[in-house]
């Protein structure tokens, strides 16, 4: 069945899904209240929705030197600079929750160096972005600014792997016409009731 609301390609009912897959779907519809459409495209092709979701999880809900506030901050500049409307809104939402600041998002995706950010957070951005748009020019002078701020060995592959991994999913939310669900858009804005 194909959803022009939600994506180019068909999206499955989820009754219709492999187990594994719509176990996910409810968890995060029980959790979240919707199911985001990102789930819903990337059922298409349930291989690559498993090899993509794991990859994900691994980068996005490890315990490191970045906070999963900055991995969303990440994923917000690279999003906005690639003009994927989905990840930008999405992760906009995830990222105003985490930082706990309904500011954030919106200042990242504008134009993060004049956002409210620490200079540790802006040098993290500026390598993501190097990473995102101009990987062929990374050098060691970037790995010396970055260790400048603190940033270890291992933050600094965190911080090019979520660049490079969002470079992924931007492309396939661009070329699926992948909208993002109107309840992204509120959340994270104001204090919960």
């Amino acid at each position: 069945m194909t959803r022009p609301d939600i994506s180019r390609f068909p999206v499955p009912a989820v009754k219709d899904l492999p187990e594994d897959i719509r176990t996910r779907l409810l968890a995060v519809q029980e959790k979240s209240g919707f199911i985001p459409n990102v789930f819903l495209t990337l059922a298409f092709r349930p291989d690559e929705f498993r090899a993509f979701f794991a990859y994900h999880d691994a980068l996005m809900d490890k315990d490191s030197g970045l906070t999963k506030a900055e991995r969303e901050m990440i994923v917000v500049a690279t999003s906005s600079a690639n003009q994927c409307q989905y990840c930008v809104i999405a992760h906009g939402a995830i990222l105003r929750i985490r930082a706990k600041n309904p500011l954030i998002a919106d200042q990242i995706a504008a134009n993060y160096r004049k956002a409210d950010i620490t200079p540790r957070q802006r040098a993290m951005l500026d390598f993501a972005m190097k990473v995102s748009q101009e990987a062929q020019l990374v050098s060691d002078a970037d790995f010396a600014a970055l260790s400048a701020h603190g940033f270890s060995d291992d933050d600094i592959w965190d911080i090019a792997a979520v660049s490079a991994f969002f470079g992924l999913s931007n492309r396939l939310a661009n070329v699926s016409a992948m909208r993002p669900n109107d309840e992204f858009y509120l959340m994270g804005r104001l204090p919960k009731a």
